[in-house]
Order: structure tokens, then C-alpha cells, then sequence
């Protein structure tokens, strides 16, 4: 992982708005409607190299292929993984669709967000492990990992990284209708991502775990737990994941957790500082988490004393991505140097709070324009920041 010693360096989530053609495209190949397979892949390849050089253009040093080959930053396994089947078994239990406490409180809003895009289930159906999985299918990650190579080479970033889902957060957006548990669930599918977590290492990028699991599963999946009953199912798909990267240095590695990228009360997310020990345990040596949002903006004085390992980096949000709001500079500075106070200006990347295309929509909710707006915004104000944390 490349770091710096003389300035901040900028990054942000992964995943970004998706052409609207590309859109398209890949719907049509997530929904099994008959599409041209070649063309799609030609489309992928022209949208990373394109995506890559608008990043590096508006000042990021870090960059993705931003998920340009996937509908959504989860129910692309099922273009890998064996025995996951599109739709529910005969009998299966739904889930509920906007399930949040937060949003569950607030009626109004709650029938508002329905009635304006209803849930991801109803927008892109709904993968189901139905048999034993095993990662079967390695072309798309292939491809994936070639484009962003070419990209690379075009584009001359300071780094590259590649996000993949963790067992957790698979947990939640891909139901268990075959293992008799949810722990044997986690254990199998902590085994079959492996594979990708290990190629996308050796391929020479940064490997990013998104770990939504570990902080927006509180407030929906796992709603009627206590907060101890939840750590410990933290604490076990943290421990998935150490499973999985066991062969990876920690160092080559990043873990992202949020709250759920959505613009919403968030009035019941679970505390960074309670969580913090379960992220300063995990083995991906940067942790990215939520710090522009209102509800995280604070919470760098909630960990000022706790423990945090040396070789820990952390990469907050210093950009929102669920508003269209483009923050000013001075702001971005001031956000990156309260974190530099907890570790030090070496071990701070600026980021975002979360991915600006987690799902790939026709109309992402912020626009393609206003995230480059944001990533120029955040450029200036890591100089910014620079400035007085090196002088």
C-alpha cells in the first residue's frame, strides 16, 4: 500500500455511477435477459479505462475500476459462485425490503423512500444460495483485474485497489437456503471468497473487504439483537475475514464499514467507538469508515484514547456520498486534520464515506458530475491540509 510522507494522499470507496449504456448492459446480463456477452465486455473494458483517467484527472491518487463490471458491490457473486440461484426457493422467508430502525421509526420517510425507488430486492431480484458454493467462475474477476491493469498503465495513478464483498455482508444481501446455519454459512463462503481475495492481491492492487456487516447490520439484519449480541457476530465475520486474507499481508490490504449508504435519519447506528476494537483486530492494515455524514463527523473525538495498533492506517470520509452538496476545501482540511490528530499525518488517506454507485442505478443519487466535483473538492483540501500538517 502506498503511503506518503510529505502530503495526504486522496482515495475514496470504490464503486462509482455507472454509464448509462453500461447501465443497460449489465442489467440485462444481471436480470438473464439474452445480451451480447462480447459487447459487454468491450463496454466494461472502455468504461475502466475511462473512469480511471477521470479519477487521476480530478486528483486521485488511490483509484478503482469503480465496480464498472458489476451491478451492485454484492450480487455480483452470483456470476461466480456455484449453486447461487436467481431467484427464492419454494418456501424461502423474504426479507423485508427498507427493514432499517432508523427508517422503521420514521413513518413518513419510510413511505416516502418506497414510493420513490422501493428496495433493492424489488429493483434487481434477489440472489439465494441453494447448494454447497465454491467459487467456479474466475473470468469475470479475470477481466476485472486485466482492465484495471491496462487502466493503470494509461493513466499512471500512485495505486490502484479492487473492492470485493466480505462472508458477512453476503450474508445479508445473498439469503442461506442450503447450510444449516448462519455460522457454517459465514465459514463456507469465507472459504469460497478466498480465491478472489487472493487473486486480487497477487495481481499486484490493493485488496478492499467491504464490510457493511460490521456497522449498518446492526440496525437492520441484526435489529433485535442487543448491542453485545451483535458485537459477537461482529467479531465472528471479522474473524471470517482474517480467515480468508490469512495468506495476504496485512499491509496490501483495506477494510471499508459503514452505516448504510443511504441519506436517512440514521438515528440508531451502531457507535464507531464500540466498534473500533473489531476493526483494530481485523488484518487489512487501513480501515475506511464514515466521517463527513452529521451522524459520524464527531466521532474522531470518540476514539482519541483508544488503543490503535502502529501499523494501522485510517482513511475517513471527508466527502459525503449520499448528498450532492460538494463540500468546500477548508472543510475537507479540517475534517483530515482532527483524524491526524489520533494517528498522525502519515497514517491518514482521505476518503469518502462510502461507494457513489454501491448499486448500479439509472439514476445514481449523487450524479456522475457532482462526484467529480466532490473528488476535485477533496483534492484541494488534502493540499490544504498538507500545508499545515508539513509546515
Amino acid at each position: 500500500m502506498k503511503m506518503s510522507s510529505e502530503r495526504i494522499l486522496t482515495t475514496h470507496v470504490g464503486s462509482l455511477p455507472r454509464p448509462i449504456d453500461l447501465f443497460e448492459m449489465l442489467l440485462l446480463e444481471d436480470q438473464n435477459q439474452p445480451h451480447d456477452i462480447n459487447a459487454l465486455n468491450q463496454r466494461v473494458a472502455d468504461a475502466v479505462k475511462e473512469v480511471v483517467s477521470d479519477q487521476v484527472a480530478n486528483g486521485i491518487d488511490i483509484v478503482s475500476d469503480g465496480d464498472m463490471g458489476k451491478i451492485s458491490y454484492t450480487f455480483y457473486v452470483k456470476h461466480r459462485l456455484a449453486n447461487i440461484s436467481p431467484a427464492p426457493p419454494p418456501g424461502a422467508e423474504i426479507p423485508e425490503e427498507n427493514a432499517n430502525l432508523d427508517i422503521i421509526e420514521h413513518p413518513d420517510f419510510e413511505a416516502r423512500i418506497k414510493k420513490q425507488r422501493g428496495g433493492w430486492g424489488l429493483q434487481y431480484g434477489r440472489p439465494w444460495v441453494v447448494g454447497p458454493i465454491d467459487y467456479v467462475n474466475k473470468e469475470p474477476l479475470e477481466r476485472d483485474l486485466r482492465n484495471l491493469g491496462t487502466a493503470r498503465k494509461a493513466s499512471r495513478p500512485v495505486d490502484t485497489f479492487m473492492t470485493a464483498a466480505s462472508p458477512g455482508v453476503l450474508s445479508k444481501f445473498v439469503p442461506n437456503d442450503y447450510y444449516r446455519d448462519e455460522e457454517t454459512y459465514i465459514c463456507a463462503m469465507s472459504d469460497s471468497m478466498k480465491v478472489e481475495y487472493e487473486a486480487i492481491h497477487q495481481s499486484g492492487t490493493i485488496l478492499q473487504i467491504d464490510c457493511p456487516d460490521l456497522g449498518s447490520a446492526r440496525h437492520n439484519q441484526y435489529k433485535d439483537l442487543s448491542d453485545d449480541e451483535f458485537l459477537k457476530i461482529a467479531w465472528r465475520n471479522m474473524e471470517a475475514v482474517n480467515a480468508a486474507t490469512m495468506n495476504i499481508p496485512p499491509e496490501a490490504m483495506r477494510l471499508h464499514v459503514c452505516w448504510g449508504n443511504y441519506e436517512g435519519p440514521h438515528t440508531h447506528d451502531f457507535p464507531l467507538r464500540k466498534i473500533f476494537p473489531v476493526l483494530m483486530a481485523a488484518r487489512p492494515a487501513a480501515i475506511l469508515f464514515e466521517g463527513a455524514n452529521p451522524r459520524h463527523e464527531h466521532e474522531w473525538e470518540d476514539i482519541e484514547d483508544m488503543k490503535i495498533p502502529e501499523h494501522k492506517v485510517l482513511i475517513p470520509g471527508v466527502i459525503d456520498s449520499t448528498s450532492n452538496f460538494v463540500e468546500h476545501p477548508k472543510l475537507i482540511a479540517q475534517r483530515i486534520c482532527n483524524w491526524a490528530k489520533i494517528v498522525g499525518r502519515e497514517r491518514i488517506i482521505a476518503g469518502s464515506d462510502c461507494g457513489f454507485g454501491t448499486f448500479a442505478r439509472l439514476e445514481p443519487q449523487v450524479t456522475a458530475d457532482v462526484v467529480w466535483s466532490k473528488f476535485k473538492a477533496m483534492a484541494e483540501g488534502a493540499s490544504i491540509a498538507s500545508e499545515r500538517l508539513w509546515s
